[in-house]
C-alpha cells in the first residue's frame, strides 16, 4: 500500500493546514471549511496523475487537437459530517464522478474505549470503478477500514484512494496492516502527525473537524 505524505514537500497546502490548526483562525468556520475544500481540490489534482487516460480529439475554431483525458469511472465518497467540504473540493475537480456517502460516529464503551458505529450508506455500484474516499482526519483508521468494508458490499473497486488532510501515523499503520484483498489502495495525507491521545484524537492535530466546520454537536 503506497502512502503519500504531501506535506513533506513545500507547497501552499502547508499554509492551509497551518490555518486549520491555528486556534485563532479556527474561530472562523467559513475559512475552516474553505481550507478543507481547497486542500481537497489540490489532493484531487495529485490523485489525477495516477488515473488511466485515453486520447480524445477536440474541435477548436481553428482546427482539431488531440488531448489525453481521464478514462476511469470515478466515485467520490466521504464520511459525514466533517468530510462534506472536502468531498465538495474533490468533486469540483472530478465533476463527472458519481458520489457516495457513509455515516459513521465514535462512541465510548464502559472502559472508555473508542468504538466506531456505522449508519447508512448511499452509493452507486462500485464495481470496477476508482473509489476516492475523502475524510479530513484519519485517526485510528478504524472508521475508514469499516467504511471500506461496508462499501465493498456494493461492488469491488478497481482501486481505492484514501484522502485525509491530517493523518495519524497509527491510523496509517492500521490501514497498511489491514489491506483490502485484491484491491490496490493508496493513502494520501496533507500532513502526518505522530500519535493519538487517550480519547483517540490526533496529537497535535487540530481538534474536532466536524465541530469546527459546522458547530458543536450535542
Amino acid at each position: 500500500m503506497e502512502v503519500h505524505n504531501i506535506g513533506a514537500s513545500n507547497s501552499v497546502i502547508n499554509q492551509y493546514v497551518a490555518e486549520m490548526r491555528c486556534v485563532v483562525r479556527q474561530k472562523d468556520p467559513l475559512r475552516f471549511r474553505t481550507n478543507i475544500e481547497r486542500i481537497g481540490m489540490m489532493m484531487a489534482y495529485e490523485v489525477s496523475k495516477t488515473l488511466g487516460y485515453k486520447e480524445v480529439t477536440v474541435e477548436t475554431p481553428l482546427g482539431v487537437k488531440a488531448v489525453n483525458v481521464p478514462a476511469d469511472d470515478l466515485v467520490v465518497g466521504t464520511i459525514m459530517r466533517a468530510g462534506l467540504p472536502m468531498h465538495g473540493g474533490v468533486l469540483r475537480v472530478f465533476d463527472k464522478a458519481e458520489n457516495c456517502f457513509v455515516s459513521a460516529f465514535r462512541v465510548y464503551n464502559e472502559k472508555h474505549e473508542v468504538e466506531i458505529r456505522l449508519g447508512y450508506a448511499a452509493t452507486p455500484s462500485l464495481e470496477g470503478k476508482v473509489l476516492i474516499l475523502a475524510d479530513p482526519m484519519l485517526a485510528t483508521g478504524f472508521s475508514m477500514a469499516q467504511t471500506i468494508e461496508q462499501l465493498l458490499k456494493f461492488g469491488t473497486p478497481k482501486k481505492i484512494h484514501v484522502l485525509s488532510i491530517i493523518a495519524a501515523q497509527p491510523g496509517i499503520d492500521y490501514l497498511v496492516s489491514h489491506p483490502v484483498k485484491g484491491v490496490e489502495t493508496e493513502i494520501w495525507a496533507a500532513s502526518v502527525d505522530p500519535e493519538l491521545n487517550k480519547d483517540a484524537y490526533i496529537v497535535p492535530g487540530l481538534g474536532d473537524a466536524g465541530d469546527l466546520a459546522y458547530g458543536v454537536k450535542l
